[in-house]
């Protein structure tokens, strides 16, 4: 912890001379109102327009000359900053000095911010045509009703969004209290605890234990969506579970035979190889800070829509019932525990993991423990996991281009 309310999380390596910095905030999407929708997102991205005396041309000449990288984006729960630069020292102080200015004196500069939303909206315009956009934004409303997972900007809601609203937002979110601090690379740690203190003493007094408002689950019901498009884009799903949840793992486990190990999957086996009725199919849970979403997808002729649904229930069904087999759940098990090591095969990998252990609150030891709750789940596990989780009553089918 650091002396401003930062929670800090570090790890030494020496085998490169980089430094990889992340600091996350609670400040994602889930705590915009639906009428901003688009203002966490916006938010972000012009951190880097304009910061004190700098516009953004300067701050990416400043990049270029350190040979540093700033990265970072938002999703539904936080906001990241990520920085790469080399470890010796003139760069390194240089790039901390830059990433600590982006992150506690933006500008918002409002030339900038009409020509984002103008890109923006364009964007949101174009992806109204798309089956798959539209497809996506249909099932996370239909999933999450009334909850901030389920609101995806619109023209209107970008076109509502002032500069003032990314002052308030970025004063009130990218507090240091709230802010978690990954740090990985070739620093001691005397030095990080210095670099953490460094970047966040700077920040606005917000932010804090922020929790998006709690997930009601959907009632089941299907929804067709009228589309040209010669493909069904098909979505069965809801809401399913957060990232602490005790039965992570065992839904982890269990979805790789569902339909997240590709061809050795049972929905790939069932729906593309003995009916050849979608080129892919899939499935994965997605945890949040509340309940993220189980979602299973795929693409299908439209006038096979149907019967490729009843295929995918049919699984589902079974699957709930039933659970894996000895041999599925030894080789989900197998291919888990031994594909973890290119997982984690690099800082900027790492990084990932930390910064998540730090914002989920998760065990410092969650890498460590993986193989090991990995290899401790039962079918049993898996079968009681799933009947809490993916329950028929509240699955909902979002079915966009169908006759």
């Amino acid at each position: 912890m650091a002396p401003t309310g930062a929670k800090v999380y570090f790890i030494e390596t020496r085998v490169i001379p980089i430094l990889d910095v992340q600091i996350d905030f609670a400040a994602g999407g889930a705590f915009v109102p639906a009428a901003k929708s688009g203002l966490a997102g916006l938010t972000r991205s012009l951190l880097e327009a304009g910061a004190g005396d700098m516009d953004e041309e300067k701050i990416a000449g400043r990049l270029v000359d350190l040979g540093a990288r700033l990265g970072g984006g938002a999703d539904s729960d936080r906001a990241s900053v990520s920085l790469r630069t080399l470890s010796s020292k003139a760069e390194r102080e240089g790039a901390l000095d830059l990433m600590r200015a982006v992150l506690s004196a933006p500008t918002f500069p409002q030339a900038v911010l009409e020509r984002e939303k103008g890109r923006t909206i364009a964007g949101i315009r174009e992806s109204e045509t798309r089956p798959d956009a539209i497809a996506g934004k249909r099932f996370a409303a239909a999933i999450y009703p009334g909850h901030p997972y389920g609101v995806s900007p619109t023209v209107e809601s970008v076109g509502a969004i002032t500069r003032e609203d990314l002052v308030a937002f970025h004063r009130g979110h990218y507090g240091a209290k709230g802010a978690v601090v990954s740090i990985i690379g070739d620093v001691s740690r005397a030095e990080a605890e210095a670099i953490a203190l460094r970047l966040t003493e700077g920040l606005p007094p917000g932010g804090g234990a922020l929790v998006p408002p709690p997930v009601k689950k959907p009632q089941r019901e299907v929804v067709k969506v009228p589309h040209p498009a010669a493909q069904s884009h098909v979505h069965v799903g809801l809401p399913a579970i957060s990232r602490s949840d005790p039965d992570y793992f065992p839904l982890l486990v269990g979805n790789y035979t569902l339909g997240g190990g590709g061809f050795v999957s049972r929905l790939m086996k069932e729906v593309r190889e003995k009916r050849g009725y979608a080129y892919s199919v899939y499935s994965y849970f997605a945890p949040r800070k509340l309940e993220g979403p189980f979602e299973i997808g795929l693409q299908t002729k439209r006038e096979q829509a149907d019967a490729a649904l009843k295929v995918v229930d049919q699984v589902l069904t079974d699957y709930i019932a039933n659970g894996p087999t000895p041999q599925e759940l030894a080789a989900a098990k197998k291919n888990m525990v031994d594909g973890l090591a290119l997982r984690m095969d690099s800082n900027a990998k790492l990084l990932g993991y930390l910064s998540a252990i730090g914002f989920y609150g998760l065990p410092l030891t969650y890498l460590d423990d993986f193989p090991g709750k990995v290899k401790a789940v039962t079918a049993e596990q898996v079968k009681g996991a799933f009947a809490r989780h993916v329950k028929a009553e509240n699955l909902v089918t979002v079915v966009v281009a169908t006759d």
